[in-house]
């Protein structure tokens, strides 16, 4: 029995790990939301220049973020890895395919004679910004919308016949591309670009020494902040008043529940408290900035970065929590993954465990390179004296 409870302590632990590692990637991304950015604030070379080598700066936390996301949930929730990744592998392929020539265009782009071209690199850049947002938000968003896939661990003992030995079998015909065609998968992936480009305005605006791209900022930081309002909102209420995918804690039946994540939102206030907090602070990070009239308040990436993670960690733990598949399968209702029927072993997440204490020593390291990154904020005199360009 206090195996048992400890096991599923293990298994929340992990929940709340790979939520912490998803909101704070989420954050990060503001790198891609930067590369759609480039041609609307930089008018000229050497301010394309300054706003590429800014982002230039953070691509690589972003990606490492990325993996590390990855390969937790790949370590804690095998069973989620090989349903989704194995299924809908077209959307997660092309999600691969953006940050790989992102890591080629920083690269690339200011190598002398290279064969392509500056304004090639730009357009992977800006690709990578589109694609790797509305992607990653449509892709998490089948977290409460469901996905087309059925899981029998029996088809391991399948040595002969026709079928293959997996344990899942995605149905969907484009293999995870429909979930693009969903209005409410789509509502999280606008609301996730242009979230992405609202974080990277405020990041601009709190980096950039340069009085045209300033302006030009706080012009933008308008015309995005007001689709990702209603796109949030949109995906917010969606979720609140539609049905969602609960667990009989007594058999594990997995039924359909009306409201099932207000009923979760209630059901934790703890949740609740960091939801409404996270809302009010990307609001406030934002609202500061675009009234402002004169002197402009420019350390908005902090409140609205901070709002970000906590208000995307509380969507990861209603999605999870309080008896609820976090990855329901509208094709065959019991074979949706529960945070218990997906995870590893036992002695695997106890592990697990002990590594993850080294976690708060990677985000002193990430913090610490970080500010020794932004020990003043870049202008083109700043650039032209740097040995590594980008």
């Amino acid at each position: 029995m206090f195996e048992t409870f400890q096991y599923i302590a293990l298994q929340q632990y992990w929940w709340i790990i790979v939520s912490l590692l998803g909101a704070i990637l989420v954050f990060l991304m503001f790198v891609q939301g930067g590369q759609t950015l480039i041609y609307t604030l930089g008018k000229s070379e050497d301010e394309r220049t300054i706003l590429v080598n800014l982002l230039g700066r953070k691509w690589e936390i972003t990606f490492t973020t990325l993996v590390t996301f990855g390969g937790a949930f790949f370590a804690s929730f095998p069973l989620f890895y090989s349903t989704s990744f194995g299924g809908a592998y077209w959307v997660w392929m092309l999600i691969l395919i953006a940050f790989v020539v992102q890591a080629v265009s920083y690269e690339f782009r200011k190598k002398p004679n290279n064969l392509f071209g500056h304004r090639f690199y730009e357009i992977l850049l800006f690709i990578n910004g589109l694609l790797g947002t509305i992607l990653i938000g449509t892709a998490v968003a089948t977290f409460f919308t469901g996905s087309q896939f059925s899981v029998d661990k029996m088809n391991l003992t399948l040595l002969t016949g026709n079928k293959m030995p997996i344990i899942s079998e995605w149905t969907g015909l484009a293999y995870g591309l429909e979930a693009a065609l969903n209005l409410q998968n789509l509502a999280l992936g606008l609301t996730v670009f242009f979230l992405a480009r609202v974080l990277a305005l405020l990041y601009f605006m709190n980096r950039v020494n340069n009085t045209e791209i300033m302006e030009r900022i706080k012009k933008q930081l308008l015309y995005n902040a007001i689709p990702f309002v209603i796109f949030f909102l949109t995906f917010t209420v969606w979720l609140l008043l539609s049905n969602g995918f609960a667990i009989n804690p007594t058999t594990k039946e997995v039924f359909v529940e009306p409201y099932k994540y207000l009923h979760n939102l209630i059901a934790m206030p703890i949740v609740a408290v960091l939801f409404v907090v996270g809302v009010a602070l990307v609001l406030l990070g934002i609202i500061r900035p675009i009234t402002c009239f004169v002197k402009c308040h420019t350390k908005g990436i902090w409140a609205t970065g901070i709002g970000t993670i906590l208000t995307v960690f509380s969507l990861f733990l209603l999605a999870g929590f309080n008896n609820t598949a976090y990855y329901p399968s509208t094709f065959d209702l019991q074979s949706s993954l529960t945070i218990e029927n997906s995870s590893s072993s036992y002695y695997t997440l106890t592990i697990m465990s002990y590594v993850s204490l080294l976690v708060p020593f990677v985000i002193a390291y990430i913090w610490y390179a970080w500010r020794s990154i932004d020990n003043k904020k870049i202008d083109i005199e700043e650039i032209k004296t740097e040995t590594h360009i980008y």
